[in-house]
């Protein structure tokens, strides 16, 4: 096995634990949490987004940021180019539909949510901030999960393919 390989099969496995971990929200988490109460909902949430800031979450989430155009870059030259461009492909969806929805969409709901104090707030205000944060959540988790699982399929066909003839234009 070469170490553009080995790097493609560790890009795979990082993109795949990604995928999983969006879907295991979109099929389980989610429905769970939405069971709970407003102000036990909106505690589980806040915990939830401090704990998942850790480094084995960050490796993974940051590292198939860097790993995919990189497995690209290398697949390219070494001349296998149709799988470069599944690379190159699963690397603008990732970085979109994962990364920027994260950044850009997750990210600034749970900042709000973390500064979102629930001590001594009528039920009421409570209930109108897991309105705010909730529905657009667990929209923005569809859409990262969707565009992960695209992410994965692309990283495997781009591992399955062993051509190495060029794409021409017709």
């Amino acid at each position: 096995m070469k170490n553009t390989d080995i790097i493609l099969l560790i890009t795979t496995t990082f993109s795949a634990l990604m995928a999983g971990l969006f879907y295991a929200y979109t099929c389980s988490v989610n429905l769970g949490l939405g069971k709970l109460s407003d102000i036990e909902y909106i505690k589980a949430m806040q915990s939830i987004n401090r704990e998942i800031q850790n480094p084995v979450f960050f490796s993974c989430f940051f590292g198939t940021l860097i790993l995919i155009p990189l497995s690209a870059f290398l697949q390219y030259n070494q001349q296998a180019t149709f799988k470069a461009w599944l690379l190159l492909t699963a690397a603008v969806t990732y970085a979109i539909g994962v990364f920027g929805v994260t950044v850009f969409g997750n990210v600034p709901l749970n900042e709000a949510l973390e500064n979102f104090n629930t001590i001594g707030v009528a039920k009421e205000v409570i209930q109108h901030q897991r309105a705010l944060f909730e529905t657009k959540w667990n929209l923005l988790n569809t859409v990262r999960t969707v565009f992960s699982i695209l992410t994965v399929m692309l990283l495997i066909a781009a591992c399955m393919n062993h051509s190495k003839v060029p794409v021409t234009a017709s």
